[in-house]
């Protein structure tokens, strides 16, 4: 489902960071990429945000920077949104690995995490963003919004940077037009 939603206290708007130079957390955006955050801040700017939480890697805490430098609040960052390490060795076989990661979610290759514990990871990430009587905008990165959001490889692949879904306590999380 797509589309403009009601965000109201409880939302928590998860954002996936914009494009990026790279993978490794020090990765900047892309000059795209810092267009995208600009124009997701002033897509944002009127939803009535009161914190911004955010993964500390740069690309995610570059996303979230526009939009409280426009509201004037604070980044707060959170090791628990920093994206999933599926496996601690480069492969070149890493997609068809990620493939199988969401069809089993127990998978863990040598020095990775499974989905199940990142899952829970940001899960509880979550729960400690959310603010029942606030907006909370919480940036994050692709593999690890998919697993929060319980979506497959398909749609894992077809997420966008940006990318912006609203959750609330009382319904399914919608991506949102912004």
């Amino acid at each position: 489902m797509t589309g403009r939603v009601e965000v109201k206290p409880g939302t928590l708007l998860l954002v996936r960071h914009a494009q990026a130079t790279g993978q490794e957390p020090g990765a900047p955006l892309t000059p795209d990429g810092g267009a995208a955050a600009q124009a997701l801040a002033s897509s944002l700017a009127g939803l009535g945000v009161t914190r911004i939480v955010s993964s500390p890697w740069v690309r995610a805490a570059a996303t979230a920077r526009p939009l409280a430098d426009r509201l004037g609040l604070p980044v707060t960052t959170d090791e628990r949104l920093t994206e999933r390490v599926l496996s601690g060795a480069s492969r070149a076989d890493w997609r068809e690995r990620l493939r199988e990661s969401f069809a089993d979610d127990t998978l863990c290759l040598p020095g990775g995490k499974s989905g199940a514990e990142a899952r829970a990871h940001i899960q509880a990430a979550l729960a400690d963003a959310r603010d029942p009587a606030g907006v909370v905008v919480v940036v994050t990165h692709g593999n690890l919004l998919a697993l929060a959001l319980g979506l497959g490889f398909g749609d894992w692949a077809a997420l966008r940077n940006p990318d912006v879904w609203a959750t609330r306590p009382d319904g399914p999380a919608v991506r949102v037009d912004a």
